[in-house]
């Protein structure tokens, strides 16, 4: 997996679920930059437009129901799995906080690669 971006990343490759409940591929584009928060919109398996939102704060995710089929079943946490503008590997482990009508991320270090065009796409493990 080549180099990674910090210590939380090195450390949780190892946790990385071999199966999860459901695995998620986002590809970031057209991502806007607001007053303390990224946005960008991805399409779900309906052909409706759904809106991503990535903020600092503390650490936890939301989902939009149609992104992924959990088939009943709710999650624990959420793995994200992403590439820095440098090439390097930034892993993070999110508790899932629900449901909701944006995916919303809150976490730091993934607002700040957002803001300066470093994630390209973003992939989830949903466990």
């Amino acid at each position: 997996m080549g180099e990674f971006f910090d210590q939380s990343s090195r450390n949780l490759v190892s946790e990385l679920p071999k199966t999860s409940i459901a695995k998620l591929m986002i590809n970031l584009e057209d991502v806007r930059i607001a007053q303390g928060y990224v946005t960008a919109k991805v399409e779900n398996r309906y052909g409706d437009m759904v809106n991503i939102n990535i903020q600092p704060g503390r650490p936890g995710i939301a989902l939009h129901d149609t992104l992924v089929n959990l088939k009943g079943r709710i999650p624990s946490v959420v793995y994200i799995l992403t590439t820095a503008k440098d090439k390097k590997t930034i892993i993070r482990k999110l508790p899932f906080n629900g449901f909701s009508d944006w995916i919303l991320i809150f976490e730091d270090t993934l607002f700040l690669e957002a803001v300066n065009d470093g994630c390209e796409e973003i992939e989830m493990f949903i466990v």
